[in-house]
């Protein structure tokens, strides 16, 4: 198959689903960021890049661009801090040429905390505090700055938020027992009125995307990067493994997303510490879940319930065996204290063919979850069947050779 991106020619969205073991799949791919199948690798500023599939392995050694990390430094007086209080940052990359007036926002990933304990912990990490985020980062995937590598996006001003405030970019709260400051949504705000003043209030085209949290809070806050620009400009979202299921399992021993589930109950005040000790939702955000009931105002969280309340086109990427969900939801340890999952868990190429049927039913259900919301000629979705998790910004899902494909084709081929 040639080079080519998954999302080509972005602005025109598509509709394409994977079949079981679609061309271009990994073999037993371990989940964001423990890959060991395929990786990049980074040493002094060189990324040696190396993947195997199905057998056939491709190398390519190259100098990733290395972008510097830019402190938001007018955040600090509205209040907008990562969990420990530190400024939050971006790393901005300028465009030029066709691109000079284009602008990608890429919203970082990594997880949540949803308790006092784990966001106290994730203070002391690059999630929850500036002091320990690298002070520059590669620029890979769809943030790449080579044509040969990313032909749609090379030349856009390439923007990636850091994530700090261990709630998707939401919430407003604090616990000032732990020091805890828990601002997603003011961060969010800061990020945006700064990168206005840089120029992005001029972009003829806009696209805010995520990963993973960031794909999350790329659904979530899809509308208001909408009324951040006139009507002329246009405007789109793309969330890459931010399709997390709210939905229960036959077999009570292996429960269904209880991470998502009590951080969300907790974030809707509804869990076992009050919204005040953790993230307490903003106005801005409860406006989706309209007059909701409080014992359903935590699935506003789960973007099954709300991609039909966004009015902004909407692209969804996603692996149907999401490899993340898999191992931290389907089938945690924690869940699984004789080990029966720990193989299939880390690697499909050891599942059982029951644990193969118990897999396909939870693509099943993604596919159905996701059906009414394909039918939108404003919105689009690339759903394959690989083992993977956050692949635009990976170089060897988002563009290289043996990329992810759907019988042979990519979005732009549908």
């Amino acid at each position: 198959m040639s080079r080519r991106s998954k999302v080509l020619m972005i602005w025109v969205w598509a509709v394409v689903v994977g079949i079981p073991a679609a061309n271009g799949c990994f073999p037993g791919e371990q989940a964001y960021e423990e890959a060991e199948e395929a990786a990049l690798v980074y040493t002094n500023a060189t990324a040696v890049y190396s993947s195997k599939f199905h057998g056939n392995e491709s190398k390519a050694v190259y100098s990733p661009l290395m972008v510097g990390l830019t402190l938001i430094h007018a955040a600090a007086a509205e209040g907008a801090v990562c969990l420990d209080g530190t400024l939050p940052g971006y790393h901005l990359h300028r465009g030029y040429g066709s691109g000079a007036n284009s602008w990608l926002i890429q919203l970082e990933g990594g997880g949540w905390c949803n308790s006092i304990r784990t966001c106290v912990y994730r203070k002391t990490t690059r999630r929850g505090s500036s002091r320990y985020m690298e002070k520059h980062l590669a620029f890979t995937g769809i943030l790449s700055n080579r044509a040969e590598l990313n032909p749609d996006f090379f030349n856009w001003n390439r923007v990636k938020v850091r994530y700090c405030d261990g709630a998707s970019f939401l919430g407003d709260s604090e616990n000032k027992a732990a020091r805890l400051q828990f601002r997603g949504q003011r961060i969010w705000v800061a990020a945006m009125r700064d990168l206005l003043s840089k120029g992005m209030r001029n972009a003829h085209q806009a696209l805010l995307s995520g990963c993973s949290a960031g794909g999350l809070a790329a659904i979530l806050h899809c509308d208001e990067f909408r009324e951040l620009f006139p009507r002329t400009t246009k405007v789109k979202c793309l969330s890459d493994a931010g399709l997390f299921l709210d939905s229960q399992t036959r077999r009570s021993w292996v429960p269904y997303s209880p991470e998502l589930v009590q951080w969300c109950s907790e974030v809707a005040g509804g869990g076992k510490e009050s919204a005040s000790s953790v993230h307490q939702p903003s106005e801005s955000n409860s406006a989706n879940c309209g007059n909701w009931p409080p014992f359903l105002l935590h699935q506003c969280f789960f973007p099954q319930h709300i991609i039909a309340t966004v009015k902004t086109p909407l692209f969804l990427l996603n692996a149907a065996y999401d490899s993340w969900q898999i191992q931290s939801s389907l089938a945690p340890p924690s869940a699984d204290p004789r080990g029966y999952w720990n193989g299939c868990r880390k690697n499909n190429a050891k599942c059982t063919p029951s644990q193969i049927k118990f897999l396909q039913g939870f693509r099943y259900r993604m596919l159905r979850t996701v059906r009414r919301f394909s039918m939108s000629k404003a919105n689009g979705m690339f759903i394959n069947s690989c083992f993977a998790h956050c692949q635009t910004e990976r170089q060897d899902t988002w563009f290289a050779d043996y990329s992810p494909a759907i019988r042979n084709k990519v979005t732009d081929d549908s």
